[in-house]
């Protein structure tokens, strides 16, 4: 299993114009062309990573996991255009949650382009407009939503940080990057639908 290595500087500064930023995300992005695996800091939790649109991909997590498929998977998108690719009728009220400061997945009805596996069984699915300072700039460069699950085996508690990350999910995944270990990231997102009479049901909070 590689590892990546990211210097803490290279966050700290303008990523995009950075040439090593640039090589090692060239690099990841050939590994999730690959229907690979990866291990990475968001905005919430540690999270494995992978190509949305790739149901290998996808099956590859839920067998790490040992999550049975007819739980969604949650997806992320770098901005509203991105979103609107995937999701032809975005409801009016959504822009106030995408805006907001605190991470928000959204079920949305009838995604396109999405991998099946990755779909609830009433054709819906979780996307987040994410702002990471890793996450936002590889999904740009990836060009394609990535699913974002937490970094625990079904059930098992959510890994607040890099150490509480089990051995099996660390030795399952394909490449980790090696960036805010150290970091407390306190819970996930929280998950809201917005229903067809336009009220909003908060699935977690």
């Amino acid at each position: 299993m590689a590892r990546i290595v990211f210097k803490e500087i290279l966050i700290l500064i303008k990523l995009r114009e950075s040439p090593i930023f640039v090589q090692s995300m060239k690099q990841i992005i050939k590994i999730l062309e690959a229907g690979k695996l990866l291990l990475a800091p968001t905005d919430t939790i540690w999270g494995i990573l992978c190509d949305a649109t790739n149901p290998s991909a996808v099956e590859k997590v839920y067998d790490l996991k040992k999550r049975p498929d007819s739980k969604a998977m949650i997806c992320m998108v770098a901005d509203l255009e991105m979103l609107q690719k995937y999701i032809d009728d975005l409801p009016k009220k959504i822009h106030h949650y995408i805006n907001d400061q605190r991470p928000t997945t959204v079920i949305y009805k009838n995604p396109k382009g999405i991998a099946q596996n990755a779909i609830a069984q009433e054709n819906t699915v979780g996307i987040r407009v994410v702002n990471h300072h890793f996450c936002t700039p590889l999904i740009k460069a990836f060009g394609k939503p990535l699913i974002s699950t937490s970094a625990n085996i079904s059930g098992a508690s959510n890994p607040h940080k890099f150490s509480d990350i089990d051995t099996q999910i660390i030795s399952g995944v394909d490449h980790i990057i090696e960036l805010d270990k150290d970091k407390i990231n306190p819970k996930p997102s929280r998950i809201i639908k917005i229903e067809s009479s336009g009220d909003i049901s908060l699935l977690r909070s």
